[in-house]
């Protein structure tokens, strides 16, 4: 018998974003803050998820703009902030440099997010993402290369570059809240909506997304510590490959009762070509 982790397709809800004709933003607290706060109305769709595992297609960085790699990682404890820097910074460094071919890759940023609600407020953690978006717009990627880089950022940016950004499980498989990627091919430009991103002292944009039945979802069942998946979410090459992946944890409808809470983190990276 199929279950639903096995199903070739799911079918979930997906929380877009309803166009106003505004501008629409977010403010998070930064580091250590679990402030958050948006004007944004959201627009729930019902989505069919294609099954990454069994797909008849491989998945690529330049095509879809994702993929699903074996990575076991040396980390023993995601908690411990100088851990993730002394270890998991150089691992993803190496990972990102294999995967994309770039020359240069920097890390400029990580997030651990939880779906535990008492987890997270007793460590301060950020809670997962149930709105499709996606993280850079072409303004604020190469702000944040000068933001981080500034006396190289001219430079850097005046060749290619991408963010890619990788995604795991910190503790046990992914049984609640996974995460969906939407195929960089099905995505037209006026799917995408700036939306303000608010920190205290600063103000970046990221992507909104508006609904399109065109999108082609997929997602990746019960993903473990030991896998990882890659996905650019800007590009500055405009030839015809992925530049960005819109993506969102969901309600899947193959979680069973009493499962655990999604934890998982994220690492933002540079990669210079």
């Amino acid at each position: 018998m199929t279950t639903l982790a096995e199903a070739n397709t799911i079918e979930a809800t997906l929380n877009y974003v309803l166009p106003t004709g505004g501008v629409i933003y977010n403010f998070s607290g930064g580091p250590g803050s679990t402030k958050t706060e948006s004007n944004i109305t959201a627009d729930p769709r019902r989505a069919t998820l294609r099954n990454g595992r069994v797909a008849d297609e491989a998945f690529e960085l330049d095509k879809q703009g994702f993929e699903l790699v074996d990575h076991p990682t040396r980390v023993r404890d995601f908690l411990d902030a100088a851990e993730i820097r002394d270890v998991y910074y150089p691992e993803m460094i190496e990972l990102v440099k294999a995967r994309t071919g770039a020359r240069r890759v920097v890390v400029f940023d990580h997030t651990l997010r939880t779906a535990d609600e008492e987890k997270r407020e007793a460590l301060k953690l950020r809670e997962v993402v149930r709105r499709v978006h996606n993280d850079y717009t072409e303004w604020s990627a190469r702000q944040r290369v000068r933001d981080v880089l500034p006396d190289e950022a001219d430079a850097l940016i005046a060749g290619r570059f991408a963010v890619a950004q990788v995604w795991r499980p910190i503790l046990h498989p992914v049984e609640t809240h996974p995460l969906a990627l939407c195929d960089a091919r099905s995505v037209a430009p006026e799917d995408l909506i700036v939306a303000e991103r608010r920190y205290p002292g600063r103000v970046g944009q990221t992507y909104s997304v508006a609904a399109n039945p065109a999108h082609e979802w997929t997602w990746f069942p019960r993903m473990t510590r030991d896998e990882a998946l890659v996905f650019k979410v800007y590009d500055s090459m405009t030839d015809g490959r992925a530049r960005y992946v819109p993506h969102t944890a969901f309600d899947d409808p193959a979680t069973p009762a009493g499962a655990r809470p999604r934890e998982s983190i994220e690492i933002r990276t540079f990669a210079f070509f």
